[in-house]
C-alpha cells in the first residue's frame, strides 16, 4: 500500500527538488550579478522533469550499461543534477557578466510561484488521500 502511495507521489517529489535545484541556481545568478566574468546558467526544467521521470525503479537509479569491468556502476546521485545551459546575454556586458536583473527576477519569481503551487497541490492530493481512507 505503501509503494502505491510514494510511487504515485514520485513524480511530485522529482518536481519539487527540481524547482528547489532551479531557485538555487537563480539565486546564484542574482548573487554574482557583479562579479566580472560571470556567466549566467540555468537548465531547462521540462527536459530535467522528463529525464527524471524516465529513471526506472522506485530508487530513483538511472537505467545503465556498462560495457567494461572498470566502469562505476549507477547509483542514486549519478545523473541527477541536471544538464546546466549557459544563458545568452542579451546585452554584453563590459566586464563579461552576462547575469540581466530583469531576467532573474522574473525566472525567480515564476519559479518560486510554481514551487508553492506544486506544494498546495500535493497538500491537496494527501487531504483528499487521507479523508478517503478515514471511516465515517
Amino acid at each position: 500500500m505503501l509503494d502505491k502511495l510514494a510511487s504515485a507521489l514520485d513524480f511530485d517529489r522529482q518536481a519539487l527538488g527540481l524547482r528547489f535545484e532551479r531557485q538555487k541556481v537563480l539565486a546564484g545568478n542574482i548573487a554574482n550579478a557583479d562579479t566580472p566574468d560571470f556567466k549566467a546558467r540555468d537548465f531547462d526544467f521540462s527536459k530535467a522533469l522528463a529525464q527524471a521521470s524516465a529513471r526506472d525503479g522506485s530508487q530513483g537509479q538511472l537505467a545503465m550499461t556498462t560495457t567494461s569491468t572498470g566502469h562505476l556502476q549507477g547509483g542514486e546521485s549519478v545523473g541527477t543534477a541536471p544538464r546546466m545551459l549557459y544563458r545568452v546575454p542579451d546585452q554584453p556586458s563590459l566586464d563579461g557578466n552576462t547575469v540581466n536583473m530583469d531576467v532573474e527576477r522574473a525566472a525567480f519569481a515564476d519559479n518560486t510561484v510554481r514551487y508553492e503551487t506544486s506544494l498546495s497541490l500535493i497538500n491537496t492530493r494527501l487531504r483528499n488521500l487521507k479523508a478517503a481512507m478515514q471511516s465515517e
